[in-house]
């Protein structure tokens, strides 16, 4: 009995970066946010369908969130590494809270412009996207590098409860209160983070950037990325896996005409975007394993081709639906639980490496890199796939984007190999 509490207790999640002060008021405050934060990224697309009633335009979300993401996200990495990251994460987080409030305006003024939706969103990405990158670069200066993937896997698991809680909790209100106040909840509680971060020390950079952050700093930090394969396959990898296979731009469709939803919401549609999150929990909480794993890239690997086999297998369950409607719901929701559960141990593994691997004054250009890539991939995914799903419906898009996980990321597994057989706790990489 005592040898089987030992296992359990090894599964669970590791609580011990919950012992420093300034990482559990941000990890709070995390728990109140990332509610209202998912309520937002359930009101948009849903706000747009009800407006355009077309899986396309809620693709455009993919575009108009790319961009700033990927011009923010690097620029906003140099800024990381020249500025004290205390004051870039109050001022990145006072904009979230400006551009949540005026999502709530429109709302409340009963906006049909999808184009003014649109563009608000790329303003609140633009902020996302420079806060990002500093949250992550601060936490190796908060935290000792053997609690990296325990914090890692704490935060990714307040983030996903959230994700499960906003979806679940904005399909069910929509239809009742409207978006308004999906907004000004977000709104509000972004005012938690903004406390926690009050209370951080000062955080400059150790040999960080003596110039204006500009180009010539972000092409550096490329260039330091260039001469680290393993970091580098890592994105790599990643882009393959969320780029061809994150299907979520097809949720409104699909629960409306395959599971027959309403077009403003309800529960089939929030369940859809909840299921991904309740996974990737359930693997958080269950991540106690993830510190003692020592072949890191082979644990990628694998992750992602079980993300790719679940989106497959939910494609197929779409195509079906119109046969056995509930049985299938059921097993989409499955596949999707089984492919964010595999999301969550390989985002875990890929976050800690870039942490652990890079120096402090290239650590916010990485991250930037990061941000681009975790955040970026799933919005050209929406473009994708909303695009594709006009041509050959939402159930081939979704299905074959999970075969072209799997094979795009053999394929990658077979042109370098160091990356599956780097062991993170062996290699030294510098």
């Amino acid at each position: 009995m005592r040898r089987l509490r030992d296992h359990v207790g090894g599964l669970v999640a590791d609580t011990r970066p919950l012992r420093n002060d300034d990482f559990r008021r941000l990890w709070v405050a995390n728990i109140i946010t990332v509610i209202g934060a998912q309520l937002t990224v359930v009101a948009v697309p849903a706000q747009i369908y009800q407006i355009t009633g077309s899986s396309a335009y809620v693709g455009l979300t993919g575009l108009f969130g790319l961009v700033p993401l990927v011009v923010f996200g690097l620029w906003g990495g140099a800024l990381a590494d020249v500025f004290d990251r205390r004051t870039l994460l109050m001022i990145t987080t006072l904009g979230l809270i400006g551009t949540s409030a005026l999502f709530w305006l429109q709302a409340a003024l009963g906006n049909g412009d999808v184009w003014l939706l649109l563009g608000l969103f790329s303003v609140q990405q633009a902020f996302f996207a420079v806060n990002q990158p500093t949250r992550s670069a601060v936490l190796p200066k908060l935290l000792a590098p053997e609690l990296l993937p325990a914090a890692n896997s704490l935060s990714m698991t307040v983030f996903q409860a959230g994700a499960i809680a906003g979806p679940l909790v904005g399909g069910l209100l929509i239809p009742v209160l409207g978006f308004s106040w999906l907004y000004l909840i977000d709104t509000i509680t972004l005012f938690a983070t903004l406390g926690a971060i009050v209370r951080l020390p000062r955080l400059p950079v150790e040999g960080g950037l003596t110039t204006t952050p500009g180009l010539r700093s972000v092409v550096e930090g490329f260039v330091y990325l260039r001469g680290h394969p393993v970091l580098l396959m890592s994105f790599v990898v990643d882009l393959i896996a969320m780029v061809f296979g994150m299907p979520r731009a097809l949720f409104p469709e699909i629960a409306h005409l395959s599971f027959g939803g309403p077009t403003e919401g309800g529960i089939v549609f929030a369940a859809l975007f909840a299921a991904i999150p309740a996974g990737a929990v359930a693997g958080g909480v269950l991540s106690g394993w993830v510190s003692r794993i020592d072949r890191q890239g082979y644990a990628v690997v694998v992750c992602i081709l079980v993300w790719g086999a679940a989106m497959t297998g939910f494609g197929v369950a779409v195509a079906l639906a119109d046969q056995w409607q509930r049985p299938m719901l059921v097993v989409a929701i499955a596949m999707l639980v089984v492919g964010g559960a595999a999301d969550m141990a390989s985002a875990a593994f890929r976050t800690s490496m870039l942490q652990t691997a890079a120096a402090d004054s290239v650590r916010g250009r990485l991250q930037g890199v990061f941000i681009v890539v975790v955040a970026g991939g799933p919005r050209v995914a929406d473009v994708a796939h909303g695009t594709s799903a006009a041509v050959v419906g939402t159930a081939a898009a979704a299905a074959g984007g999970g075969v072209l996980v799997v094979v795009g990321t053999v394929v990658a597994a077979i042109a370098v190999p160091s990356f599956v057989r780097y062991r993170l706790s062996r290699d030294a990489v510098s």
